[in-house]
């Protein structure tokens, strides 16, 4: 155990640490400069002074306005560029969740906590998790969105659209306890508890919190629970040298909601879900024996749920080396165990029952290092590093008896059939350069640099007739380059041209969900996507406003299509190919506007023309979607918010339009445009009743009681859907309210 754990990323930042101090003695490097936050009118940062890309910011405060629990991507929203949907009215709900910026969807979008990647945050994630499993919200700091491309040092291999970073909250400098309760619609309850120790003689802070939802679902039977606990801890090792490290750990249990279609909305209606908790009705519609306007099988199911349990581990050690030079490294460990659950009426129990629970099982074994180095050299400030990444991977589709309506919400074991087991072993390797140079006193700054990013996944079939082999996705040299011009001190110019790739998924899609003489046919002109964006853009502030516009544009090449051969649902192999071309145009606008003392408005507006450039093959006949609109990608967005502000009194009101969306490549089916509108509202006190920092807040999510389509491409997008029966969308959550109380001792 010990000589293994002396091979691990996290043992050798440790070790780096711990000889830190003798250095540190020596060095007299002042802390790096806090990056600037928003002005006091907005909790936005909508300007990213001085960036050569479009980059925007969510702080501490805006993520406090919201119902604790909630995604911070449901937070996100509000900027432009942003699309999130989801059908619980947290925006936790991992099967519903999509999120997507300038039409690139999740999947191909780069995502990290304290620099560790998340992964692509897709469902059946193979590299990651979700953000609402990384971490409790409350310990969120603030988030970064790059819309168009990340940083070349982002630790991604999916983000050939933009990043989002994630950044945990420091521990305090004083004692303290603090607590949060929050009460509301569908029995929610949920609590935050956490401790700081404060600055000890040690140079050492670090707290620790627990936090427990419950919840049932707004609609049909079953509950979204959650557990989780987090740490940090900060120790200062000599004079300017920093030790961080964090642990968290997450489990997760959520029944799904029933993914419907255009035609079973208008015959079931717009509430309808899952049998659950009539078992006999399942066992009835099993036999074929509908009742009650149902018609086929998969109008419903008994229930379905998704179980996961995650633990992340991560050490970071800042070294400053030399008045001009600076080491910052970082480890990391992520484990992942997950089942997802249906009561499958396509597969009988051996006991006799006419349905059984089918399962895809997940397990996530990852360790990474990454280290980056910094060097101020005159007019040059040079930066490289590298990203190394070693995973295994297991995906299993089993079968369970099912005995009856009992709750079976938990890991199963012992299953009568598999269906497939692959194990998949990824390394990843990612080298990045760059030196951004200032001009004319840093009224000017270019910036260039590249990224090598190589992926290889390794495939081995342990029971089915999936395909196993070797795939790898690389490129030697992806450039990135932007310039940054203060034409004044309220106002600059920006503009940059970044490419990108996408590596290969391993998983229960991907190029090895195939057959394997598929894969042997087709791996050898199987390309990986890529793309190349173009960003330009103004800011400026005033007294009283400040704001960006930004036009761009993408090319994403090679785009990959995976064919299905039955429903979704099935699970069964599908061919991956690539398809063409998709050509994405754009605008974007915000503004944050101080009306008067306490008072400010913010908007923003987005304009996305994202089109598919090229036709595709589907056993021999031509899909014809060159010039279509891209799917699940809205072409007009408008936010609008109105915040008051005092010492004592807060409330924020604000609504969202979202344009239709089309489902189908070819757009013959789509869902409507909507406006949806929420409501914060709430009382707080710097001291009460013995507490500090006292907060009670009222939400309203909803607020008119729309009822609207929230996701789409739940399960995949289709080429074709003329009569409205594609099951692959969710309603969305109907007017909620929610009660929270904070604060400190």
């Amino acid at each position: 155990m010990a000589n293994h754990f002396r091979r691990t990323p996290i043992y050798l930042v440790l070790m780096q640490a711990f000889a830190a101090p003798a250095f540190a003695e020596a060095v007299a490097t002042p802390d790096p400069t806090p990056v600037a936050t928003a002005s006091a009118a907005t909790t936005v940062t909508i300007v990213g002074e001085g960036k050569t890309r479009q980059v925007q910011d969510i702080t501490k405060e805006d993520l406090m306005k919201v119902v604790p629990g909630t995604s911070p991507l449901k937070t996100l929203d509000k900027l432009p560029g942003v699309s999130f949907q989801s059908a619980d009215p947290f925006g936790a709900y991992e099967w519903s969740t999509r999120f997507s910026a300038r039409g690139f969807n999740q999947n191909h979008l780069g995502f990290t906590l304290d620099n560790v990647p998340l992964g692509d945050m897709s469902y059946g994630n193979n590299n990651g998790l979700h953000i609402s499993r990384a971490i409790s919200s409350e310990n969120i700091g603030h988030v970064v969105l790059s819309q168009g491309a990340g940083d070349v040092g982002t630790a991604s291999t999916s983000n050939l659209g933009g990043t989002v970073q994630f950044y945990s909250s420091a521990p305090t400098e004083e004692f303290g306890l603090t607590g949060g309760q929050t009460f509301g619609s569908n029995s929610t309850s949920r609590t935050f508890a956490r401790i700081d120790t404060g600055l000890l003689s040690t140079g050492t802070k670090a707290y620790l919190s627990a936090t427990r939802q419950r919840t049932d679902k707004w609609k049909g039977s079953g509950s979204q629970n959650q557990d989780q606990f987090n740490s940090k801890l900060v120790q200062q090792l000599g004079t300017n040298n920093k030790l961080s490290a964090f642990f968290n750990y997450s489990d997760r249990k959520e029944v799904d909601y029933q993914d419907m279609s255009l035609e079973m909305i208008n015959r079931l209606g717009y509430n309808w879900d899952n049998y659950a908790p009539d078992w006999q009705r399942a066992v009835n519609a099993a036999k074929k024996v509908y009742t009650g306007g149902v018609n086929s099988l998969d109008d419903a199911y008994y229930q379905g749920s998704g179980l996961r349990k995650d633990s992340l581990i991560g050490a970071t050690l800042d070294s400053y080396l030399s008045d001009a030079m600076t080491l910052k490294t970082t480890a990391y460990h992520h484990s992942n165990q997950g089942q997802g659950h249906w009561y499958t009426p396509y597969q009988a129990s051996t006991n006799g029952l006419p349905l059984s629970i089918r399962t895809t099982e997940y397990s996530i074994s990852r360790n990474g290092l990454l280290s980056d180095l910094t060097w101020e050299l005159g007019q040059h400030t040079v930066n490289a590093g590298f990203w190394v990444e070693s995973s295994l991977h297991t995906d299993t589709r089993n079968y369970y008896d099912a005995t009856g309506s009992q709750d079976t919400n938990y890991y199963l074991s012992n299953p009568f059939k598999t269906d497939f087991k692959q194990n998949f072993t990824t390394t990843t390797t990612q080298f990045y350069a760059q030196d951004t140079m200032s001009f004319m006193d840093n009224k000017f700054k270019l910036n260039y640099g590249f990224k090598s990013p190589s992926v290889k996944v390794n495939s081995v079939v342990i029971t089915g007739s999936r395909a196993g082999g070797e795939i790898k996705a690389s490129k030697t040299f992806l450039p990135q380059v932007g310039v940054n011009y203060a034409m004044t001190k309220n106002d600059e110019l920006f503009a940059s041209v970044t490419q990108n790739m996408r590596a290969f998924q391993p998983g229960v899609d991907g190029p090895f969900s195939q057959k394997q003489v598929a894969f042997d046919l087709g791996q050898a002109n199987l390309k990986p996507e890529t793309s190349t964006t173009f960003d330009s853009g103004y800011r400026f502030k005033r007294n009283d406003f400040v704001g960006s516009v930004a036009l761009y544009y993408t090319k994403f090449s090679d785009r990959l299509l995976s064919v299905a051969t039955c429903a979704g649902i099935v699970g069964c192999p599908s061919t991956l190919v690539n398809v063409g071309e998709v050509e994405t145009k754009g605008v974007e606008a915000a503004l944050s506007w101080s009306l008067a003392k306490d008072w400010t408005l913010f908007n923003s507006l987005t304009y996305n023309d994202s089109k598919y450039k090229s036709n595709y093959v589907d056993n021999n006949v031509v899909v014809n979607i060159a010039g279509k609109q891209v799917v699940d990608a809205p072409k007009t967005m408008f936010k609008t918010e109105l915040s008051y502000d005092t010492p004592v009194w807060f409330s924020r009101v604000g609504a969202k339009f979202t344009d239709k969306r089309f489902y189908t490549y070819t757009n013959d089916a789509s869902v409507p445009s909507y406006w949806i509108a929420d409501l914060t509202a709430g009382y707080k006190q710097k001291s009460f009743a013995g507490l500090k920092d006292f907060s009670i807040q009222l939400n309203v999510q909803n607020l008119l009681n729309k009822q609207y389509i929230s996701t789409i491409g739940s399960n995949g997008f289709q080429a074709t859907d003329p009569n409205g029966t594609a099951q692959t969308i969710l309603t969305g959550a109907p007017r909620q309210f929610f009660v929270s109380v904070s604060g400190k001792m």
